[in-house]
């Protein structure tokens, strides 16, 4: 017997960002054969859970460097209750998120709990979306911390800037400027320079760049950071800072990333 599977919320662009720059292999599939993995095969299984070798017919792939044979095959954990009865999966046509098996050209490995999900028309675009800003030579890295930040007050009361320099997993430089003018609004800008472009603005929400600050930036200045500012510039930096933070708004992760 089958169980049904509860209605998950769509996935947020964070959560399907997440699964992506996880994921060297995308597959656009449907499946024709679930079959259970033995519980002597299935190491490391939670309890409440019930291993899966799935085969399926690969309509589309939307991220490899290798070409995938027509039909594939993966190994998923889904929810079993009391009775052993599992989610109908055979004939779903679902988004696989994974990463190559060395040696079965035929087989992925799914890189997460959730890197399977049920294929829709706008997961499909979003997914095919921000795969090509992820894989262009000229996406932002991945924020890592914010390794130095300073205020430099300006002549004016109200008036003042101040510079966040982020650390980045390649070392590739990005940096955050916050400017504050007297009868004007605050504003913010990203550089993915060392030179900081008169033209850089703050990243549209839904981007690669916004993801990367919104879902990695810390939720407060380091003490670290700050180290080089007196009380009276720093305590303007960490003001700056959570108006940053209050512009990206938050991350929007409804799935634990894998």
């Amino acid at each position: 017997m089958v169980a049904s599977a509860p209605a998950a919320p769509a996935p947020s662009y964070a959560d399907i960002a997440d699964l992506i720059v996880k994921s060297p292999v995308i597959a656009d599939v449907t499946i024709h054969a679930v079959q259970k993995v033995k519980p002597r095969d299935a190491v490391g299984v939670k309890p409440g859970k019930q291993r899966l070798l799935v085969t399926a017919t690969l309509n589309n792939l939307l991220r490899g460097t290798q070409a995938l044979p027509k039909e594939i095959q993966y190994l998923i954990d889904v929810p079993s209750d009391a009775k052993g009865h599992i989610p109908k999966l055979k004939k779903q046509r679902v988004l696989a998120f994974g990463r190559p098996v060395s040696g079965q050209s035929d087989q992925i490995q799914l890189t997460g709990d959730n890197s399977q999900q049920p294929w829709n028309p706008a997961l499909d675009t979003t997914t095919r979306h921000i795969t090509a800003e992820v894989v262009d030579p000229a996406a932002p890295p991945e924020v890592t911390g914010i390794g130095n930040a300073f205020h430099v007050p300006g002549a004016l009361p109200g008036e003042g800037e101040t510079q966040l320099f982020l650390s980045t997993t390649d070392g590739r430089p990005v940096s955050i400027s916050v400017l504050s003018r007297p009868g004007q609004p605050k504003s913010w800008s990203v550089a993915l320079s060392e030179i900081v472009d008169e033209s850089a603005k703050a990243p549209a929400r839904d981007t690669l760049l916004w993801y990367r600050l919104a879902c990695f930036l810390p939720r407060a200045l380091p003490a670290a950071a700050l180290a080089s500012n007196d009380e009276g510039n720093a305590a303007a930096a960490r003001e700056d800072y959570r108006f940053v933070l209050q512009s990206l708004g938050a991350c929007g992760r409804t799935i634990a990333a894998p």
